[in-house]
């Protein structure tokens, strides 16, 4: 994709060919989804490398610091600018197609001073509020000095993460889907050196894990703002000189960026509620929680991977007026999305011991861990139709609350099922998991009879999509 140059509605590749926008519909798909798998999958191994390390040569404790409360705080704040970011994929995907280079410029500058200001505040922000947020939560004592450090290294890296995901995002969205990821292997092999010298080599413990994670979010930040000064596609750059922002251009990315970020913020709000319940667990529930994120972040990462995916194709074609393209590539991506729900559900059930054993070796903490995925993994299919749909709609500018029903299910059905089924704490920490399922549902239903009514998807499909769901999950 680097020797494309940018023009209304071709580009000339590196042989000097004039091509069609952007290739097959199924070729495009493919790529722009291995390239985004690829770049969360590397992106999540060091984060899982520093669990891995810390479970098994520092202890459950240590564990549960570094991925519980701790690491649904951080998932709140990034999560939602993740979000937000997605706001400048589809602006800047939708100027791309259309061949507007004035209005590329704009929007870069504008998204990258916006990450600037964005992890320079909330950086700050999570420093000062940290042991308050972990307290609220419920954190048992023993770990809020260690979860307090871990926060507290990770926010003052805030920065960089936020400059290398709203960087990444302006690169897929001008059609450049690999250099992001050649930027988070080259991370990630440097967080996992830097694990194994500051908790093997010298024992620094969580700490170690979070000045390892530091850094290798600074090198990215680094490579991608190299990249976006002098490398972009079509000769738009960053000038780090002159940051600026354009009011005109911030505005349209967030109206879709916001309710994507906020979005974020319920999936973690719902998450937090969760954390909050199995924090009165103990360690032992806690440590399970946290080695089943990890292994339940395999099935997210491919999923949010085809969400982006099609966003990002679906932009392009939409500013170039392609109507066709966006129908057969969203079709596309549904179908490779509900293939791998399925066969993700399937390998990781067949694996559950396995995969949490290389998280931490108490038996205890394995079965409690095996129980929550048993009622977990089976409802994945059911969110790769939220993904794939919720991804499609927002590229052509449909910013509302996709998810409204889902959130409100995640956020409800945990106290009203629980107080339901009387007093039994294993019960309730059981009904905040199967809310999970039933938010899934709901939503799904919520996407399905919006692209009816926008007759993108015939009423016969609808109605039989939503037959399968009732029987399979029997809600």
């Amino acid at each position: 994709m680097t020797g494309w140059k940018l023009h209304r509605r071709r580009y000339h590749d590196n042989t000097g060919k004039e091509r069609d926008h952007r290739g097959s519909d199924l070729e495009t798909a493919v790529d722009f989804l291995l390239s985004d798998s690829g770049g969360k999958f590397f992106q999540q191994l060091y984060n899982t490398v520093d669990s891995v390390i810390v479970g098994q040569f520092v202890g459950k404790e240590a564990l549960s610091s570094v991925g519980g409360s701790a690491g649904q705080i951080i998932s709140l704040v990034v999560g939602f600018f993740t979000g937000v970011s997605t706001g400048a994929t589809v602006i800047i995907s939708q100027y791309f197609g259309a061949g507007k280079k004035e209005e590329i410029e704009e929007s870069l500058h504008t998204a990258y001073a916006f990450a600037l200001v964005g992890g320079l505040v909330l950086g700050i922000a999570g420093i000062v509020f940290a042991p308050q947020m972990l307290r609220w939560m419920n954190t048992p004592e023993e770990l809020i000095a260690e979860s307090v450090l871990y926060v507290r290294v990770y926010f003052s890296g805030l920065i960089f993460i936020f400059i290398y995901n709203m960087g990444a995002a302006i690169l897929r969205a001008v059609g450049d889907s690999k250099r992001p990821l050649y930027y988070l292997i080259v991370c990630s092999v440097v967080n996992i050196i830097l694990d194994l010298l500051l908790i093997l080599v010298i024992p620094l413990g969580v700490l170690g894990a979070a000045i390892a994670t530091l850094i290798a979010q600074a090198v990215s930040a680094v490579l991608v703002t190299v990249t976006l000064m002098y490398r972009t596609e079509g000769h738009e750059t960053v000038s780090l000189t002159d940051p600026h922002v354009q009011k005109r251009m911030l505005q349209s990315i967030l109206k879709i960026g916001l309710p994507a970020g906020f979005e974020a913020i319920m999936y973690s709000i719902s998450n937090i509620i969760v954390q909050v319940s199995i924090n009165n667990f103990g360690v032992d529930t806690m440590a399970a929680w946290t080695a089943y994120s990890k292994i339940d972040f395999i099935f997210w990462m491919i999923n949010s991977a085809f969400g982006i995916s099609v966003m990002t194709f679906v932009g392009q074609n939409y500013g170039a007026g392609k109507w066709d393209r966006i129908r057969r590539g969203t079709k596309i991506c549904l179908g490779m999305a509900l293939i791998s729900a399925v066969s993700v559900s399937i390998i990781l059930m067949s694996a559950e011991r396995f995969l949490f054993g290389i998280f931490v070796n108490d038996v205890g903490v394995v079965e409690i861990g095996i129980r929550m995925m048993n009622v977990i993994a089976p409802a994945y299919l059911l969110f790769a139709f939220i993904e794939v749909f919720s991804g499609a709609l927002r590229a052509q500018g449909s910013s509302g609350s996709l998810h409204a029903d889902h959130d409100g299910w995640h956020l409800c059905a945990p106290y009203d099922l629980g107080d339901t089924c009387g007093s039994s704490r294993n019960l309730r920490a059981g009904h905040h998991l199967l809310s999970d399922h039933m938010g899934g549902r709901c939503a799904c239903d919520e996407h399905l009879l919006h692209l009816q009514a926008e007759k993108n998807i015939s009423g016969k499909i609808v109605t039989k999509i939503r037959e399968y769901i009732r029987e399979t999950y029997l809600f």
